[in-house]
C-alpha cells in the first residue's frame, strides 16, 4: 500500500521533490510507437509547455525535468513562503490563470464592494487557492489532468492515461538533490534517445545549455545560486557550471562504447558534498531503484521518518553506502 501523499511531503524537513507520472500500461506519452509506427513526439511539447507554465502560476520551482516516452520526470521547490506573501488579489488572479474561479472572486477583482458575509466566504476560498499554489498534488494533478484530456481527445478515447498517483520522493539533503537532478537531466542518454545534455529535447539541462551559452539562466527554472553560504539566496545551492561540467562528464560515463570513472580534481562539487567518486555513477543511472521513498543521508532521514511517523527507515543501508 502506497504511503500516504500528506505523510509523504513534509516542508519542515524538505522543499525539494522528485515526482514521476508514468502512463497506464506503459503507453505512449510521446515518441514513436514502434508497433503502429504513429508518432506522439508533438506531445513532448505539451508537457513541458504546461510544465513551465504553471511554474509561473503556483509558487513552485521547477529544478529539473525530463519528457519521456511513457513518463515524466519533475524536481521541485515548494516555496510555500511565496504563497503565503501573496496579497488576496495576486492569489486570486494566479487561480484564475487556471480555473474559472467563483461569483465572489471575480466580484472581487472587478472591485464592487462585499458585505460582510460575502467577504467571509471569500477569505475561506483564498485562504484555499494560496495553499493549493503551494501544493506539490495540485500541481501534478493539474499538469497530469490538461494533458490526459488533451491526449484523449486526439485519440478518441475515454479512460484513465495516466496511473492513479504520481511517485513523490523528498530530497532530504544537497547530495539527494543533486544526485537526483542529475539522474533526471541524463534520463534522455541512458534511453540512447540522445546523445548529449545540450541534444536532450524537452529536458531541464538543454534549456539550461541554451541560456548558459549567452551567459544567462532560464527565469522559468529554479535559479543556480552558488554554494552553500550563511546569507544564502534563494535558489539550488550549486553553481551552474559546476553542475553542467557534472552532468556532462557524468554523461560520458554511462555511454556504452566508452569506460570511465568520475576523478575528485575533475568535479570538485563531489568531493566538497562528500560522495564517493565511485558511488556517482550508481546514484545518477539507478536512482529510483535504490531508493525508494525519501531520500537524504542517515540524520536528514531519521528526522524525516520521526517527523513523519514512520517506524521503518526504508532506504537507510543504501543512505549509508552512497551518500555517507
Amino acid at each position: 500500500m502506497g504511503l500516504a501523499r500528506k505523510r509523504q511531503i513534509s516542508l519542515s524537513d524538505t522543499r525539494y521533490y522528485h515526482c514521476v507520472s508514468r502512463c497506464v500500461r506503459r503507453a505512449f506519452l510521446c515518441g514513436e510507437d514502434k508497433f503502429t509506427g504513429k508518432s506522439y513526439e508533438h506531445r513532448r511539447g505539451w508537457v513541458e509547455d504546461r510544465l513551465l507554465f504553471l511554474a509561473q502560476v503556483f509558487c513552485i520551482d521547477v529544478c529539473a525535468y525530463a519528457v519521456m516516452s511513457n513518463h515524466t520526470h519533475v524536481v521541485l521547490y515548494v516555496d510555500d513562503k511565496k504563497a503565503q506573501r501573496l496579497n488576496d488579489r495576486a492569489v486570486l488572479l494566479r487561480w484564475h490563470k487556471l480555473f474559472k474561479g467563483s461569483i465572489l472572486s471575480h466580484k472581487y477583482l472587478q472591485g464592487e464592494r462585499l458585505d460582510e458575509g460575502q467577504r467571509f466566504f471569500l477569505n475561506k476560498e483564498i485562504t484555499e487557492y494560496r495553499n493549493r499554489l503551494s501544493s506539490i498534488s495540485w500541481f501534478m494533478r493539474v499538469l497530469n489532468e490538461g494533458i490526459a484530456r488533451a491526449a484523449n481527445r486526439e485519440d478518441n478515447c475515454t479512460g484513465r492515461f495516466w496511473e492513479g498517483r504520481f511517485k513523490s520522493q523528498a530530497l532530504l539533503d544537497e547530495a539527494a538533490l543533486m544526485a537526483c537532478m542529475a539522474y533526471v537531466d541524463l534520463n534522455p542518454i541512458r534511453a540512447k534517445i540522445s546523445k548529449t545534455p545540450e541534444e536532450s529535447a524537452h529536458t531541464s539541462i538543454k534549456r539550461r545549455c541554451e541560456y548558459a551559452q549567452a551567459g544567462k539562466q532560464p527565469k522559468v527554472l529554479a535559479r543556480f545560486a552558488g554554494s552553500p553560504r550563511i546569507h544564502m539566496p534563494k535558489g539550488l545551492p550549486f553553481e551552474l557550471k559546476s553542475y553542467l561540467e557534472l552532468v556532462e562528464l557524468t554523461g560520458k560515463c554511462i555511454r556504452t562504447d566508452k569506460r570511465g570513472y568520475i576523478e575528485q580534481h575533475q568535479a570538485p562539487i563531489l568531493e566538497r558534498l562528500n560522495i564517493k567518486a565511485e558511488n556517482w555513477l550508481k546514484l545518477t543511472t539507478q536512482f529510483e531503484q535504490v531508493f525508494k521513498g525519501a531520500v537524504g543521508k542517515e540524520r536528514a532521514l531519521d528526522m524525516y521518518c520521526e517527523r513523519a511517523t514512520l517506524k521503518r527507515r526504508r532506504n537507510i543501508n543504501n543512505s549509508k553506502a552512497l551518500l555517507a
